[in-house]
């Protein structure tokens, strides 16, 4: 069973940096792509960021030029950096998966930008 668990979200200062960590129980090899969205109160759950099998990547409109995300094969681990974070970020962050035709998700990681 695919298992997807962030982490690192919490709460942050304008204009600060967080790390989320996505960790996978196989290897992020086997999706097809792998994202960040994101829902805040009220919204539907957005597009933030993705990488491909092959590396490409795409970022919401939003988030370009702060947030990074990249992965690690070995540790099979997807992960946001988000810096110059404000308080429009503020959201419930979800890891996604993609295998085939079939998505997963993680449980969820608040990440809350707050003077």
């Amino acid at each position: 069973q695919v298992q997807l668990v962030e982490s690192g979200g919490g709460l942050v200062q304008p204009g600060g940096s967080l790390r989320l960590s996505c960790a996978a129980s196989g290897s992020i090899f086997s999706f097809n792509a792998m994202g960040w969205y994101r829902q805040a109160p009220g919204k539907q759950r957005e597009l933030v960021a993705e990488i491909t099998r092959g590396g490409s990547t795409n970022y919401a409109d939003s988030v370009k030029g702060r947030f990074t995300i990249s992965r690690d094969n070995a540790k099979n681990t997807l992960y946001l950096q988000m810096n110059s974070l404000n308080p429009e970020d503020t959201a419930i962050y979800y890891c996604n998966a993609r295998r085939q035709v079939t998505d997963y998700w993680g449980q969820g990681t608040q990440v809350t930008v707050s003077s």
